[in-house]
Order: C-alpha cells, then structure tokens, then sequence
C-alpha cells in the first residue's frame, strides 16, 4: 500500500480528484492498523468486485475476516452500493454491518448517506473500492482517504466496463508520471 498526501497548496482537479491515496491488491491487504494511525474511525466500503466477487452474495475467507478484524479494531464500517436493495441487505447483513444500496455512485446522496449512518465527518473515514469513477471520485468528493483495490475478478455490468476503459488511461498515467 503506498500513500501520498495533499498538502492542501493548490485546489483540485480532476486528476487529483481521481487518485487514491492508497492502493491494495486486495481488501484484505488493507492494513487496519495503519487506517487506524491515519486517524481514520470508519470505512465506507464497496460491494461488487471490492468485498466479494461480481454477483457473490458472500465474501471469501479472507475479506470477511478483514471486516471482522476492523469491526473489532472499532472501526464503523457501511457497505455503499449501486447495487439493489436486497443483495446489499443479504452481504451487510451477514456480516453484521450496514448497508445503502442504490447509491449511484458518485453522485453525493449516497456517500452523504454513509457519512450520516457511520456519523463521522469525510475526514474521519476511508472509502475503499475498486472504481477510480465511482468509488474513489465519490470518496474524494466528500474528503475521505481512498483507498483502491484491484477488481476480484473481470467480469462486470456493462457501465462499468465502459468506467473500467477510461480508468485504464488514468492509471497507466499515473504510473508514467
């Protein structure tokens, strides 16, 4: 996991507004501890591709464990979804968290949703995802750290393979600059 920081000099743009502040291979390579350093008390995490594989209703060994290993470090985690009610409601319910679902992401009225349910302020929370257009513009938009992880697997609704084109040419120049 690598970070950098804004030192706040200059206002944003787009680019920057598109730049996790960490990476991850995956959700259970995010190092809870280090979150916790950084002054973070919650997280608002994604479903699909991030916590489990495209359309899995339970996440793997692993990410499950990291879920309950932050729950039992305190911090408040929320699932924040595009996806529809009842499958949020399934995966957040089996591990004990909540969950907003149709939260067309990143439009601000479903992260506002997740600020006011984990009651903390943008810069108290940690949004992680696997979306530079969804999830990390989101999180962004409302102060967070982000943090993006690689998508579990390739497959994908059809809107996010158009978003998952796009990210490939801002990532890849991010990696040259």
């Amino acid at each position: 996991m690598y970070g950098s920081e804004d030192t706040g000099d200059k206002p944003p743009n787009l680019g920057s507004m598109l730049a996790p502040d960490a990476m991850a291979a995956r959700l259970c390579d995010v190092p809870i501890a280090a979150l916790r350093a950084r002054g973070i008390c919650g997280i608002i995490l994604d479903l699909d591709n991030t916590l489990v594989g495209f359309g899995l209703d339970e996440p793997d060994e692993a990410s499950g464990a990291w879920v309950r290993e932050a729950t039992a470090a305190g911090l408040r985690i929320v699932l924040l979804s595009n996806n529809f009610p009842e499958r949020v409601a399934r995966v957040a319910g089996a591990l004990g968290i909540g969950g907003i679902p149709n939260a067309l992401k990143p439009l601000p009225f479903g992260f506002a949703r997740a600020l006011k349910h984990l009651a903390l302020p943008g810069r108290a929370v940690a949004v992680v995802g696997d979306q530079l257009f969804t999830d990390m513009l989101g999180g962004k938009l409302f102060g967070c750290y982000t943090v993006l992880t690689e998508p579990i697997e390739h497959r994908d609704f059809p809107l996010t393979r158009v978003f998952r084109f796009f990210e490939r040419f801002v990532l890849a120049h991010r990696r040259s600059s």
